[in-house]
């Protein structure tokens, strides 16, 4: 059994980002527990062709690590994940990181007041647990019929297979979403063809992506503040959406005809236009941005598909129709459990409740998307409305992070023993985000989406501008937290 302070499950941007404030600020007995080979999270195992960031490269990096050599406005996956690994080199934090480890169950004990922490290898304990795992890490794999007898190649687009050819291959993607779009320009000119399952269109708008030039790279490098200026126009234009997003959707009209001239200019065949043509408010699903996306199922050996699939069968796939079209491979293009992630399952707090449970029976809820009742000394990073459909995760992260870090400062400073956010303080958090989201554009747009958990409620995104939710977490208030005290020892 190993024994930390604490644990740190997951080394994407947020389990790194956590390691290295805590290093920074004199927390030295923690470790990072992560499944996979090296850093990156998401942006290790989504390596499907075309994969790449919607964010600006400047926005979506760490604020306190920027990376002048970034080679274009918008980061691929490659270079993305190469910056994470640079950064946790710089800091120093591979030393600290258990890779290859599995963790399987964590759970609370109220006798000794620590995390216990089951993986395939072996046991931690820790006085702090912090859930860095992401709301992007376990595939949703399509229930449907049949699905597990097709007899040619199938998988997902975050567990891509790399030593399966698709050159002239009859080919279907399911799905089409932020990884889909990526995935059918960067397929379609190989495959002999490609039938694209569309379940509903999404707004896709033109993507204002370009290699930087060698000046600008010098002037990154160089000019003291230039590049700290850019992240900051970036932050500031992408703010101006989430007005519209939260509280007057009719503002990003101009979104609509973006992205009704993104269609007209790549497709000429009226109904393949109307296919594609969304029927919703933009925003009420994730806006896309992608200049290859309409050009490649205007192709020739592209089909959009509208009907809705029936079953799989061993050499294709049938509509309700009852047409089948016959393929060698499917790519699973369905995104990720967000809402009902197994992940849950498998956090235990106070009286054996799972995350699973509790959100199950109450809803998916956490103060300022941080802490859960019931589950003392746990830290979400990315929990629940935390969301984002307009700017950068990074800054949510780096946010989350502040308040971590004056958490423990004042636990170590007060000799706090536990901390519970208090059930009633939770709820009011909850009920205040619930009433901005009544003229959101999620609720309003007349779309379903992975914002929404089963019960409809929009349980992920953060509504408003991303600076009232950093104010909100500067500083860590106990006020809200039932605590505990280490006990004074006592001399003989």
């Amino acid at each position: 059994m190993t024994d930390v302070t604490i644990a740190i499950i997951g080394a994407g941007f947020s389990g790194l980002g956590a390691a290295i404030k805590l290093q920074q600020n004199g927390f030295e007995d923690f470790v990072i527990l992560d499944r996979g080979s090296d850093f990156g999270g998401t942006w290790r195992d989504n390596t499907y062709p075309g994969a790449a960031c919607d964010v600006p490269s400047h926005l979506y990096s760490y604020s306190f690590a920027p990376n002048p050599n970034w080679s274009r406005s918008f980061s691929q996956q490659p270079e993305i994940h190469q910056y994470i690994n640079d950064v946790a080199e710089t800091y120093d934090i591979r030393s600290r990181t258990r890779f290859g480890v599995e963790v399987r169950d964590a759970r609370w004990d109220d006798t000794s007041q620590r995390w216990t922490i089951d993986t395939d290898a072996g046991e931690y304990t820790a006085k702090y647990l912090v859930g860095a795992v992401g709301p992007l890490c376990e595939p949703n794999l399509p229930d449907i019929k049949g699905i597990n007898e097709f007899g040619g190649e199938i998988f997902h687009s975050a567990r891509w297979n790399h030593d399966y050819d698709l050159t002239g291959k009859r080919v279907a993607v399911i799905g089409t979403g932020a990884s889909a779009i990526q995935i059918i320009p960067g397929i379609a000119d190989k495959v002999g063809h490609l039938d694209v399952y569309q379940r509903t269109a999404p707004w896709v708008l033109p993507r204002a992506d370009r290699p930087y030039t060698g000046l600008e790279h010098w002037a990154f490098k160089n000019i003291p503040g230039y590049q700290k200026l850019c992240r900051l126009g970036i932050y500031s234009a992408h703010e101006l959406v989430s007005f519209g997003l939260t509280y007057a959707p009719d503002v990003l009209k101009p979104a609509v005809r973006a992205g009704k001239a993104n269609i007209a200019r790549a497709i000429s065949d009226r109904t393949l236009r109307e296919k594609v043509t969304p029927t919703f408010k933009p925003g009420c699903k994730r806006i896309l941005l992608s200049n290859l996306y309409y050009p490649a199922l205007a192709q020739d050996n592209v089909e959009v598909v509208t009907d809705g699939i029936s079953h799989v069968t061993e050499t294709g796939i049938v509509t309700v129709d009852g047409e089948e079209r016959e393929v060698d491979a499917i790519v699973v293009a369905t995104g990720f459990h967000v809402t009902d992630s197994p992940t849950f399952e498998h956090i235990v707090g106070r009286g054996g409740r799972s995350l699973a449970e509790t959100w199950q029976s109450a809803g998916m809820k956490a103060y300022k998307g941080s802490t859960v009742h019931g589950f003392p000394n746990m830290f979400l990073m990315i929990g629940p409305a935390t969301g984002l459909g307009h700017t950068s995760m990074v800054y949510m992260i780096e946010s989350q992070l502040n308040y971590l870090v004056d958490e423990l400062k004042k636990i170590r400073s007060q000799s706090i023993s536990t901390i519970d956010v208090k059930a009633d303080v939770q709820d009011s958090y909850n009920a205040s985000i619930q009433k901005t989201l009544r003229r959101s554009v999620w609720i309003a747009g007349g779309c379903s989406s992975w914002y929404k958990d089963a019960d409809g409620n929009v349980t992920t995104v953060w509504p408003g501008f991303t600076f009232r939710f950093r104010n909100s977490l500067r500083t860590f208030d106990t006020d809200a937290y039932t605590i505990t005290r280490e006990r004074e020892e006592i001399s003989a």
